[in-house]
């Protein structure tokens, strides 16, 4: 009589039926990194309105001006709204909890901080013998008011164009869906004013010309409340912009893409301030000048053809 040969045992990742309370336990604490995230996110927002706050005066952090730091932690902030998703995503954590969290830290880090910021600018440089305190609409100055109400239609629009992508995001689960935005993305929106003031303080660190410095800091004080009402109004209007992310990142990509995604990075590193006020810039460009293109690529399109 033979002997029955052993059937080899099968090795499994988990024995099947519910998880041990272990593992329930560490999957918590692994679902909380997103969130941690997302907080590090509205810290950052906090501590820029705090810095944006001060009057404008160098501090320790690297002899930077009050509004560069304000304007850095903002960028930082941009980091941690980037990988929190990312994270989610990896640890199949997603969750309407998240998403409702990350808004409300994109309106502090994205809305308030960058409106905050401007209106420290406007008041330094226009307020009575550079004003320590922000100005607002109880100053006897239309400019000093003008400038309060961009701030407050910024905030709201930030507000607006967050609770609208909540909605759009939840009623739309396409893949050619999450390549593009409609309205500019808060992020770019507070990309464009954070980086066109940090510039503008670079810009009077390194120049040493009193005339210039004064040209420079006026005329930019007054240029930068106008571009914070136009990216305003961009965040809710209908214009397109691309995901840069999952459209130019993500996925498998030739060589030639990778050396376009590298090349301006490095060119980033060397000259920060001047690479992320033009990037942003051209970002907040692409929708008005794709929306302009389709136009004139339909009328081309409807037009007779020219007689024979």
């Amino acid at each position: 009589m033979s002997t029955p040969v052993a059937k080899p045992r099968r090795f499994m990742l988990r024995p099947p039926g519910p998880r041990p309370k272990a593992s329930r336990r560490r999957l918590r604490r692994v679902a909380m990194l997103p969130a941690l995230l997302t907080l590090g996110n509205l810290l950052c927002g906090f501590a820029a309105i705090h810095f944006a706050a001060k009057p404008v005066a160098p501090t320790g952090v690297f002899g930077w001006s009050t509004l560069t730091v304000a304007g850095s932690l903002i960028f930082v902030g941009m980091f941690f709204d980037a990988i929190d998703g990312l994270v989610a995503r990896l640890v199949r954590s997603t969750s309407v909890f998240g998403a409702n969290l990350d808004s409300l830290a994109d309106v502090v880090t994205f809305g308030v901080a960058p409106a905050f910021m401007m209106l420290r600018l406007v008041s330094h440089y226009y307020g009575p013998d550079g004003a320590t305190a922000i100005m607002g609409p109880e100053v006897d100055s239309v400019y000093a008011r003008a400038a309060w109400a961009i701030a407050a239609v910024y905030i709201c629009c930030t507000a607006l164009r967050l609770a609208r992508f909540n909605a759009e995001q939840s009623a739309q689960d396409s893949e050619e869906a999450h390549r593009s935005f409609r309205g500019l993305p808060s992020p770019g929106a507070a990309g464009t004013v954070a980086s066109l003031i940090v510039l503008h303080q670079h810009l009077l660190a390194t120049t040493t010309a009193p005339a210039k410095e004064i040209l420079i800091a006026r005329a930019s004080a007054a240029v930068i409340p106008a571009i914070t009402i136009l990216v305003a109004l961009a965040m809710v209007s209908r214009l397109r912009y691309a995901h840069v992310t999952n459209r130019y990142v993500r996925g498998r990509h030739d060589f030639a893409r990778v050396v376009k995604i590298v090349l301006p990075l490095a060119v980033a590193v060397w000259f920060p301030q001047i690479s992320l006020a033009i990037g942003f810039t051209i970002y907040a460009l692409t929708g008005p000048f794709h929306a302009l293109a389709r136009r004139l690529r339909r009328e081309t399109q409807a037009a007779p053809p020219p007689p024979a």
